[in-house]
């Protein structure tokens, strides 16, 4: 009762921060519940209306900009959200969570001792702090009256690629799609989510950091459980293959063409 109590508390907090949001730019927020934080960034669409409903984003950033200043996440992807053509064109609540210094999106083992890095995923191990942090943030934006249900879409890059596969993993059901960049996940887990969230994966077929084959493996396994995944591999691109994905010019209207009740 005591923990309904608190996870009831940190609603009704995330929703009246939510509705005295200002809606020029991304707007730094801390989602709390057990005591537990996690920093976020969110972008209301332009003229928002709290009785309105949105779609919504969900961007995870990379390993190099998890810390604690809740700013380093929108290094990358939040020019895309910021575009006013973008923002006028498709209207959605955008957050950007902030993975902390000491933790991973995704429950994987890093070897950093080798280039690519060497990873190992654990598909049977709890989320760690902060993908359950994440986990509940979700919760706490689905609980909002002005979010569409059937248009909730996530998307990441290296680490928030990982953690994307993971995510989906753990709410199979919810997302009507995802883009994962240069990331990789458990192939095992793919099953549970394949055939009800379109994916497009995108890698650098030169990238150094994070093996392409990882998304190789994820793409052969989405077909294997019966998706039909859209796959970008670029020739020429190193870890770095999220310039070229965002830049691709239907990256956000792939995205929002999905809606979960059509899939």
């Amino acid at each position: 009762m005591k923990n309904n109590m608190r996870y009831i508390t940190a609603i009704l907090l995330l929703f009246t921060s939510l509705v005295a949001l200002a809606q020029d730019g991304f707007e730094k927020k801390v989602f709390i519940k057990d005591g537990d934080s996690l920093n976020y960034q969110i972008l209301l669409p332009r003229n928002f209306d709290k009785n309105k409903q949105y779609p919504l984003v969900l961007f995870l950033h990379g390993s190099g900009e998890r810390g604690n200043d809740n700013e380093s996440q929108l290094v990358h992807g939040s020019k895309v959200f910021l575009d006013e053509g973008n923002r006028a064109a498709f209207p959605a609540v955008v957050v950007f969570p902030q993975c902390p210094k000491d933790s991973y999106w995704a429950n994987v083992d890093v070897d950093r001792s080798v280039m690519p890095l060497g990873f190992k995923f654990n598909p049977d191990a709890a989320p760690t702090k902060a993908m359950q942090g994440v986990l509940d943030l979700v919760d706490g934006l689905l609980a909002q009256a002005f979010i569409k249900k059937d248009q909730i879409y996530v998307a990441g890059l290296s680490m928030g690629g990982m953690g994307t596969y993971e995510l989906l993993s753990r709410k199979p059901e919810t997302f009507a799609a995802a883009i994962a960049i240069c990331g990789g996940g458990s192939t095992s887990l793919v099953q549970k989510y394949a055939l009800n969230t379109p994916m497009w994966v995108l890698h650098g077929a030169q990238d150094n950091v994070v093996t392409p084959q990882h998304s190789l493996d994820m793409v052969s396994a989405l077909l294997d459980a019966g998706a039909f995944p859209r796959f970008t591999l670029y020739e020429n691109a190193n870890h770095n293959s999220w310039d070229a994905a965002f830049a691709e010019p239907d990256f956000l209207s792939w995205l929002f063409k999905h809606n979960l009740s059509k899939n």
